[in-house]
C-alpha cells in the first residue's frame, strides 16, 4: 500500500468496492485503470449481480452475458484489483487522516481456489441435488456443492453447509473422493482482512419484493404459471433451466398467450408495497415481450401497465417500436384477479380496460410479474457498518437529490440500485462519475509491484511458420445459435486450409472459455486463433489478452463478427445466415494466413482535457480533471459559463436554489488554475 502526505493526510493508494455487479464492475476497472489498487467485495461466490441473470438488454436488445462476461473476466485478471468473492464487510472506521481502515470476512467456500479447476465433476457426484437453485430463481434445483452458473467468475465450487451431508451428519465427503485436484478443504476457516483505503464505492444492488407477500390476487406460488420477472429471464436465457425455450413451468408446453403485469406492488400502498415508482420495469417487460416474438411469432404478449415511464434515450421508440413492429398488445389497467382453471392450469384474468371503459375476462397461458424494486435485504446493516444514512424507504441516502453519488458521509460513493432503482446503462455510468469522485482523494500509482507483475515469454511465430489455426465458434446463447447452424459452421471451418482445430461454445467469452481456448493453444500447437462471436469492439481485446497469458502474440487474433453481420440481419433466413457465416470463417481464416507478430507503439501524447459547454456536466467534468492536475479547455458557446440552472430558479422536489449551486461550481472552474475557459 502506497500512501502520499498531503498537508496534514495521507493519501492511500487503495480503493474499497463493496458489491461486483455491473455497477460495481465497472466502478472498480475504472479506478484500477486509474493506477489505484482496489479491493472489489462480493458477498455472493461469484460476481456479475443481477445482470448475469438477464437474457438481454434493452432498448438494444444486445445479450446481457455478451455484454458483461467481458468485464467480469477483465475484473479477474486485472493486476490492481483484488477480487474478494464470497466475503462482507465487517468494519469500517474514519480514520484522523481521512481514510478508513475496513476489515472484511472472507468466508469459507470449503474449496481451495487455487486448486480447484471449476471441472464441476464435485457437483455430479454431490447425492445431495435437490436444494432450490437461487440463481435460476428456484426454476431449478442444484447440489450442496456447486459453482453459481456458468460464466461464474471465479469459476470455483462452494460447498452450502447448510444442506452439506457432511457438515450437517457427518457422512459422504463425497467431493472430496471425486475431486482429482484435491481442492475440498473442510477445516477452512473464515479470514479476515484489514485493509486503509481511500474512498468507498457501494454498489450493493437490489431485490424484488415477494409478489405473493403483497397480495394473494396476483397468483404467485399459488399459480405455477404465474412467474416473476426474473424467473422469466431464466426461462429466455439460453443457459437457463429451459435452455432459451419458452415454457410454461406447469407441462413444459409451448404457450400462446402471455401477459405482463407491471407495478406488482410499485406505487402502492398495501402491506409490503412500495410507494414509489421502481423506474425500469415498463422497459425491461417490453424487452422480455419482444424477445418473447422474436423466439415465437405466434405468441401472443399483452402488457397489463398503470402508466408507461420512458427516461432514457430511445425508451419512448422502444415501446412504440413494441407495438408497431412485433405487435405487442399494451393495455391500460391493472388485473384485479388471477385465478387458474384447476383442469388445464391456465390464467383465468380479471381486468378493466381503462380505455375502452370495460370489465374483462381472458385466459392466459402464463402471467409475468414485474415486483417492485426494493433495497437488499442487510441495506441497513450494511448503513450502520459504513456510517451512512439511509432514506424512509430503505436506499442509501445521498447527500442530496443534485449530487446523488455523494453519500451523506464524506468519501462514501453510491452507484447503482441500492441509492435508488437505476437500469444498467445510467448505473455504469454512475459508476464511471464515483471512481473519479473517489479517485480524487486518493494517491494513484501507475507503477506495479514486482510481485503483481505476470509477464509471459511470447512464443516466436515466424513469417514461414505453417499457420496451425484454431476456429471457435460461438453460439452466443442463441443469439446467434438461435438463427446459425453452429455445428455446420464448426466442420466446415475444419475443411478450410491450416486449420487444425475447430469447436464451439455456448459462451466464449466467458472465463470457462478462456481456458478452452488457452488449453486448445498448447494443445494443438495453435499459432492462430479466429473467433466467430458477437462484438469485436468488447471482445476482441478480451480474446488478445487471452492469447498473451499463454504466450501467443495478441495480433496473431482475428475476429469473425457472426452476430451483428449474420443472425441480426438474417433473422428470418437460417440457410441464408448459416452460409454467410460460413464464408465470413473463410475469409477470417484466408486473412488469419498472412498476420506476423507484432509489437505495440508507444507515444507521447498532449495530457489535456477539451470539454465544449459549460452547463453544470461541462463544469463538473472540468474541475474533475482538473483537480487531477491536468489542463483543461473549457469552450461554451456563450458569453456565460453555466448553462440552463442559471434560468432555473429551484433544483428537485428539495426546492435547491438552483443559481447558488451552479455559481458554487462557477466559482470553483473560475479559481482553479488548470482550468482555461473559452467563451462566445
Amino acid at each position: 500500500m502506497i500512501r502520499i502526505k498531503e498537508g496534514n493526510q495521507m493519501r492511500s493508494n487503495n480503493m474499497l468496492v463493496i458489491g461486483a455487479g455491473v455497477a460495481g464492475i465497472s466502478a472498480a476497472l475504472d479506478l484500477a485503470d486509474q493506477g489505484f489498487q482496489v479491493y472489489l467485495v462480493e458477498k455472493y461466490p461469484s460476481i456479475g449481480g443481477k445482470m448475469a441473470q438477464l437474457d438481454k438488454t434493452f432498448p438494444t436488445l444486445d445479450c446481457s452475458i455478451c455484454i458483461l462476461a467481458p468485464k467480469m473476466v477483465e475484473t479477474a485478471r486485472h493486476e490492481r484489483i483484488n477480487l474478494l468473492t464470497y466475503s462482507e464487510v465487517k468494519d469500517v472506521k474514519k480514520l484522523d487522516n481521512g481514510n478508513f481502515k475496513v476489515t472484511i470476512v472472507k468466508k469459507p467456500r470449503y474449496v481451495d481456489e487455487t486448486k480447484c479447476t471449476g471441472c464441476g465433476i464435485c457437483s455430479q457426484k454431490c447425492p445431495v441435488k435437490k436444494i432450490p437453485h437461487e440463481f435460476e430463481e428456484e426454476m431449478t434445483t442444484r447440489t450442496a456443492i456447486y459453482i453459481p452458473f456458468p460464466q461464474a467468475v471465479p469459476r470455483k465450487a462452494v460447498i452450502d453447509t447448510e444442506h452439506c451431508l457432511y457438515f450437517q451428519k457427518g457422512i459422504c465427503k463425497a467431493c472430496e473422493k471425486f475431486c482429482e485436484a484435491k481442492a475440498i478443504d473442510f477445516d477452512q476457516k473464515p479470514e479476515e482482512i484489514e485493509v486503509e483505503v481511500a474512498s468507498i464505492i457501494v454498489s450493493t444492488g437490489f431485490d424484488l419484493v415477494d409478489p405473493s407477500k403483497i397480495s394473494p390476487r396476483f397468483g404467485f406460488k399459488r399459480f405455477p404459471n404465474v412467474v416473476t420477472s426474473l424467473q422469466y429471464e431464466r426461462i429466455l436465457s439460453a443457459s437457463g433451466p429451459y435452455e432459451g425455450e419458452i415454457l410454461r413451468p406447469s407441462d413444459k408446453k409451448h404457450p400462446k398467450k402471455i401477459g405482463f403485469v407491471l407495478c406488482v406492488g410499485s406505487r402502492s400502498t398495501c402491506e409490503n408495497a412500495k410507494p414509489y415508482c421502481s423506474k425500469f420495469c415498463c422497459m425491461y417487460s417490453t424487452k422480455d415481450a419482444i424477445i418473447t416474438r422474436e423466439h415465437a411469432p405466434d405468441v401472443e404478449v399483452t402488457i397489463f401497465y398503470n402508466d408507461l415511464r420512458t427516461i432514457g434515450k430511445g425508451h419512448e421508440e422502444f415501446i412504440v417500436r413494441a407495438g408497431d413492429e412485433y405487435g405487442i398488445r399494451y393495455i391500460k389497467g391493472l388485473p384485479g384477479g388471477i385465478d387458474e382453471d384447476r383442469d388445464t392450469k391456465d390464467l383465468i384474468v380479471r381486468y378493466i380496460d381503462m380505455n375502452e371503459g370495460k370489465i374483462n375476462t381472458e385466459l392466459f397461458d402464463i402471467i409475468v410479474l414485474a415486483p417492485a424494486v426494493k433495497p437488499q435485504d442487510n441495506a441497513q446493516e450494511v448503513a450502520e457498518i459504513l456510517g451512512i444514512k439511509t432514506t424512509e424507504h430503505g436506499f442509501f441516502e445521498s447527500k442530496s437529490s443534485a449530487e446523488i453519488i455523494e453519500s451523506s458521509e464524506e468519501g462514501i460513493y453510491l452507484v447503482g440500485s441500492c441509492q435508488s432503482p437505476e437500469d444498467i446503462s445510467h448505473s455504469v455510468a454512475k459508476a464511471s462519475a464515483a471512481a473519479a469522485l473517489a479517485g480524487a482523494r486518493g494517491e494513484p500509482n501507475y507503477e506495479l509491484a514486482e510481485e503483481d507483475k505476470v509477464e509471459v515469454e511470447e512464443i516466436e511465430v515466424k513469417p514461414t511458420d505453417t499457420p496451425r489455426i484454431g476456429v471457435f465458434v460461438c453460439h452466443c446463447g442463441i443469439n446467434i445459435g438461435g438463427v446459425v447452424d453452429v455445428p455446420s459452421v464448426v466442420e466446415y471451418a475444419k475443411t478450410l486450409p491450416n486449420v487444425v482445430y475447430s469447436t464451439s461454445n455456448l459462451y466464449t467469452c466467458s472465463e470457462d472459455s478462456q481456458v478452452i481456448i488457452k488449453d486448445a493453444i498448447k494443445e494443438h500447437d495453435l499459432n492462430r486463433v479466429i473467433v466467430a462471436a458477437c462484438t469485436p469492439r468488447t471482445h476482441e481485446p478480451l480474446f488478445r489478452e487471452t492469447l498473451k497469458e499463454v504466450g501467443l502474440n495478441p495480433y496473431l487474433f482475428t475476429f469473425a463478427s457472426i452476430r451483428e453481420l449474420v443472425s441480426w440481419v438474417h433473422m428470418d433466413e437460417p440457410e441464408k445466415a448459416t452460409e454467410k457465416a460460413k464464408d465470413l470463417v473463410r475469409m477470417a481464416v484466408s486473412r488469419s494466413k498472412y498476420l506476423e507478430s507484432q509489437t505495440t507503439i508507444e507515444a507521447d501524447v498532449e495530457q489535456s482535457a477539451l470539454i465544449i459547454g459549460g452547463g453544470i456536466a461541462g463544469l463538473s467534468a472540468a474541475l474533475q480533471i482538473a483537480q487531477r492536475g491536468y489542463p483543461v479547455h473549457l469552450i461554451e458557446k456563450s458569453d456565460k459559463i453555466g448553462g440552463l440552472l442559471l434560468e432555473l430558479d429551484s433544483i428537485n422536489f428539495e426546492k435547491i436554489d438552483s443559481k447558488e449551486f451552479v455559481n458554487n461550481y462557477i466559482t470553483k472552474v473560475k479559481n482553479n488554475d488548470n482550468i482555461s475557459i473559452y467563451t462566445n
